[in-house]
C-alpha cells in the first residue's frame, strides 16, 4: 500500500493517543509557563553598537589604553539660589562630583567644577550644571548600579535640586516601561481575544481551547527566549512580539484546523476521519504558513545587531510553539472533544465574500484600479520618510530621564554627555594641537577638548584638566554637539567630522558615532535580508501552488500592504498626526530599525494570509479545474477566517498604542492598521482582480519548475491531480 502523507500520519498519531498528548501538552505548558516566567528579568534592551564597526574599535581603545568612555549616567544639578559659580555652589558641587565617584562600580566622574568650569557643562542661564560619570560592566549589570545610583543621588540638598538622566537611565526606563506594557497587554489582550472567539465559534470549549493553545505559544516562546538569554543579548520587546505574534499564529492556526474539522462534520465524517482529514488539509496550509512567516523573521539573523536579531529568534519560537499546538495538542483535543465542537447551526453558502469576489470579478480593472487607488493615495506619506536617531522622547512625558533630557535640551546649547571621541591611540598630543581647532570649525561642533587646551570655531578658549587625554603614547579628543546637531542629521554631521584630515590616525567613536554606525550596519545589510526573504517566501509559495505567477502576485500584494502601513507611520509618528490622541511627542523623523522589524513581520503575516487564502483557491481549482469559478468559492470559504484572525490579531496589537513607549506605540497602530487593510481590501479585492485578469495563466509554471515541483511540492491529497496536468504549458 502506498506511503500515508506525513500530516495524515501525525493526525492519526493525535486521534490514538490522544490522551497521552493532552497530558503531555498539560505538563509541558506548566514548565514552559515557570520558565516562561522569569523571561522579563533575564530580558535587556541592549546597548546601541555595530560589532567590528570604527566606533566600536574606538570604544574598545578608550576603554583600555585610556579608561574611559561615553558617560551613561547624568546628573542635572539646578541651584536653588544664585549661580552655579557661587562659592557655595561650587564647593558643594564639588564635594558631589568627588563622593560620586568614590561609589563602588563608577569608574570616572566630571563635572562642571572639576572640568575648569567647561562652558558645555553650565547652563545657558548659569543656574544648572552636569556631573558626568561613567559605570562600566555588562548590560544589565551596568543599569541596575546605574538605576541605584540616579535614585541614590537624586533629590534636594542644600543648594541644588539634583536629577537623574543619560543614556543607560533612559534605556533603563524605557526596558521598565517595556515590560510594564507587557503586563498590561496580558491582562487586556487575552480576555479580549476570548470574547472575540466566543462570538466566531459560539462554543465557550473552542474559545478557551484556541486561547489555550496561543498561551502555550506565548510561554513556549519566552521560555526558549530566556534560555537564548543566558548566551545573548535578547531584547525586552522580544516578549511584546511573542504576546502579540503567539496569540496571532495561535488562533491563525487554530480558525483554520477548526474550521476544517467542523466542515469534515457537517460532511457526516466520523470524529476521527475528519480530525485526519484537517490535519491533512488546513494543517498543510499551516504548516506552509509558518514556513513563511519564520522565513521572514528569521531573516533578521542576518543583522549583526543583537536588538534586531532578538525578534528574529521571538519569531522562530512562535512559529515552532503555534506549530505544534495546532497540528499536534489540537487535533488531540478535537479528537477528544468530538461532535461537541461541531457547529450549531449549519454553514451559510451565500457569504458576503463570495458576493464581493463575484463583483470584483466580473470588473476586475474598475474594482482593482479603485482599491489600489486608495492604497497608493494612503501610502503616499512615505514618499517624505526622514530616519533619525533616537532619545529621551521615546519615553511617556512623566518618564524622570525625559525630565532631565528636556531641560538639558532646552538650557544647554551643547551636549557633552553625546560627545565625539576622536582617538589616536598612537600619536604626540602636541602634533594634535592644529587638529583640534580644525575640527571645531566643523558646523555643529560646539567645543573641542583635547591636551592642547579647548576650541571654539577655530579659537582657543579656556579650560582646564586637560592631562585626561594622554596616556601611553596616544591622545584623544571630545568634540560636543551643539542640541540642534543632534536634532538634525547626526550621520552627515560623523561624517563631516571624521572627513577632517589628522596628522595621524583616528577613530571617532562616541554616542553619536555608535547609532550612526548601528545604523549603517542595519542598512547595509537591508538588500541581503530583503532577498533573502523574497525568495525564501517565493519559494515557499511555489511549493504550495506549483505557480510562478502567484508567488509574484503575493509579493506584490504584500508590498502593497507594507507600503500603506509605511504611509501611516509617516504620517502619524514622523508628522505628529494624531500625536495628542495617542500621547507621544513627535521628532520629524522615524528611528529606522522599528521599520525594518515591522516590515519583516507584516510581509510575514500577509504572506500568512496568501497561504490561507490560495490554498484554499488551488484546492477547488484542482476539484474542478475552473480558474475562475475557483477564486469566489475558496475566497468564501477563507477569507471570512482570516478577516476573523486578523481583526483578533488587529485588536491584539491596538492594545499597544496605550503604552508609554514611543515604538510600541508605532507597532500597535502600524500593524493593525497593515494586517486589517491586508485581510478585506487586499486580499477581498485585489487578490481576486488580479487572479481574474491572469485567467489560467494563475497556474502556469515553466517545465523545469513543473518538474520540481512535482518531486518536492506537496500535495493535500494523494488523489489530487497535479495542476499542471489541467492548464497550457504554453
Amino acid at each position: 500500500m502506498p506511503r500515508q502523507p506525513a500530516l495524515e500520519r501525525l493526525g492519526r498519531f493525535a486521534v490514538r493517543r490522544r490522551r497521552w498528548v493532552l497530558l503531555a501538552a498539560a505538563l509541558l505548558t506548566v514548565v514552559t509557563a515557570v520558565l516562561g516566567a522569569g523571561a522579563l528579568s533575564a530580558l535587556s534592551l541592549s546597548r546601541i553598537d555595530a560589532p567590528g564597526s570604527e566606533s566600536d574599535r574606538a570604544a574598545e581603545i578608550l576603554d583600555q589604553q585610556f579608561h574611559t568612555g561615553t558617560p551613561n549616567l547624568v546628573f542635572l544639578l539646578t541651584a536653588k539660589q544664585g549661580t552655579v559659580d557661587d562659592p557655595a555652589a561650587r564647593a558643594e558641587g564639588t564635594r558631589f562630583t568627588d563622593v560620586l565617584a568614590a561609589q563602588i562600580g563608577v569608574a570616572e566622574a566630571g563635572s562642571y567644577w572639576s572640568r575648569g568650569d567647561s562652558p558645555a557643562l553650565r547652563g545657558n542661564d548659569s543656574r544648572q550644571a552636569l556631573v558626568l560619570a561613567r559605570v562600566p560592566g555588562e548590560v544589565n549589570e551596568a543599569r541596575a548600579r546605574v538605576g541605584e545610583l540616579a535614585a541614590q543621588f537624586s533629590g534636594e540638598t542644600a543648594g541644588f535640586r539634583i536629577e537623574a538622566g543619560g543614556q543607560d537611565v533612559v534605556f533603563r526606563e524605557i526596558g521598565a516601561q517595556a515590560r510594564t506594557d507587557f503586563l498590561r497587554a496580558e491582562i487586556i489582550v487575552i480576555p479580549l481575544v476570548l470574547v472575540l472567539l466566543m462570538l466566531l465559534y459560539r462554543r465557550i470549549t473552542l474559545a478557551f481551547l484556541t486561547l489555550g493553545i496561543g498561551v502555550f505559544a506565548i510561554v513556549g516562546t519566552l521560555s526558549l527566549l530566556r534560555g537564548v538569554a543566558a548566551f545573548t543579548d535578547v531584547s525586552t520587546f522580544a516578549a511584546n512580539i511573542a504576546l502579540v505574534m503567539g496569540l496571532a499564529l495561535g488562533v491563525d492556526y487554530c480558525l483554520f484546523v477548526i474550521a476544517r474539522f467542523r466542515e469534515e462534520l457537517g460532511r457526516g465524517a466520523e470524529v476521527g476521519d475528519a480530525v485526519v482529514t484537517a490535519v491533512r488539509t488546513a494543517g498543510r496550509t499551516v504548516l506552509f504558513s509558518g514556513i513563511t512567516v519564520a522565513a521572514s523573521l528569521l531573516a533578521l539573523l542576518l543583522f549583526p545587531l543583537s536588538f534586531l536579531r532578538s525578534f528574529g529568534y521571538a519569531g522562530a519560537f512562535v512559529v515552532l510553539t503555534a506549530l505544534i499546538g495546532a497540528l499536534v495538542i489540537l487535533p488531540a483535543a478535537l479528537a477528544t472533544l468530538g461532535h461537541r465542537a461541531a457547529r450549531r447551526t449549519p454553514a451559510q453558502t451565500g457569504t458576503f465574500w463570495f458576493r464581493l469576489s463575484s463583483a470584483v470579478m466580473r470588473r476586475p480593472v474598475l474594482t482593482g484600479g479603485a482599491a489600489l487607488l486608495l492604497v497608493v493615495l494612503v501610502a503616499a506619506p512615505v514618499l517624505g520618510l526622514r530616519f533619525g536617531l533616537p532619545d529621551a522622547r521615546i519615553l511617556p512625558a512623566e518618564a524622570s530621564s525625559r525630565i532631565t533630557a528636556e531641560q538639558v535640551r532646552q538650557n544647554f546649547g551643547q551636549e557633552e554627555s553625546d560627545a565625539l571621541y576622536l582617538v589616536a591611540p598612537a600619536a604626540e598630543p602636541g602634533a594634535f594641537a592644529d587638529y583640534a581647532r580644525r575640527v571645531s570649525e566643523v558646523p555643529g561642533v560646539a567645543q573641542v577638548d583635547s591636551a592642547a587646551g579647548s576650541f571654539q570655531n577655530g579659537q582657543s578658549i579656556p579650560g582646564g584638566a586637560n592631562e585626561r587625554f594622554t596616556r601611553d603614547g596616544g591622545t584623544y579628543l571630545t568634540a560636543i554637539p551643539t542640541q540642534s546637531t543632534l536634532e538634525g542629521d547626526v550621520p552627515a554631521w560623523v561624517a563631516d567630522v571624521r572627513a577632517v584630515p589628522a596628522p595621524a590616525e583616528v577613530l571617532v567613536g562616541g554616542s553619536p558615532a555608535e547609532m550612526t554606525d548601528w545604523r549603517s550596519s542595519m542598512t547595509e545589510r537591508i538588500p541581503l535580508v530583503l532577498a533573502v526573504i523574497l525568495l525564501l517566501t517565493f519559494a515557499v509559495l511555489f511549493l504550495l501552488t506549483g505557480s510562478v505567477l502567484l508567488p509574484l502576485k503575493a509579493t506584490v500584494l504584500n508590498l502593497l500592504s507594507i507600503g500603506l502601513m509605511f504611509g501611516v507611520l509617516v504620517w502619524v509618528f514622523q508628522d505628529g498626526n494624531l500625536a495628542g490622541a495617542l500621547g507621544f511627542t513627535a521628532t520629524g523623523t522615524l528611528e529606522s530599525s522599528m521599520p525594518m522589524l515591522m516590515f519583516c513581520v507584516v510581509y510575514g503575516l500577509s504572506m500568512d494570509y496568501e497561504v490561507f487564502i490560495v490554498s484554499r483557491i488551488r484546492e477547488e481549482f484542482l476539484r474542478t479545474g475552473d480558474s475562475t469559478a475557483a477564486v469566489p468559492i475558496g475566497l468564501q470559504r477563507s477569507a471570512p477566517l482570516v478577516t476573523a484572525a486578523a481583526a483578533v490579531l488587529a485588536a491584539s496589537f491596538a492594545v499597544y498604542t496605550t503604552g508609554g513607549v514611543v515604538y510600541l506605540k508605532m507597532i500597535g497602530l502600524g500593524m493593525a492598521v497593515a494586517v486589517l487593510v491586508d485581510a478585506t481590501l487586499i486580499r477581498g479585492v485585489l487578490l481576486p482582480a488580479l487572479m481574474r485578469l491572469a485567467g489560467r495563466a494563475n497556474w502556469w509554471a515553466p517545465p523545469a519548475l513543473r518538474r520540481i515541483h512535482r518531486r518536492f511540492g506537496i500535495e493535500e491529497a494523494a488523489s489530487a491531480p497535479p495542476v499542471q496536468d489541467r492548464v497550457p504549458t504554453g
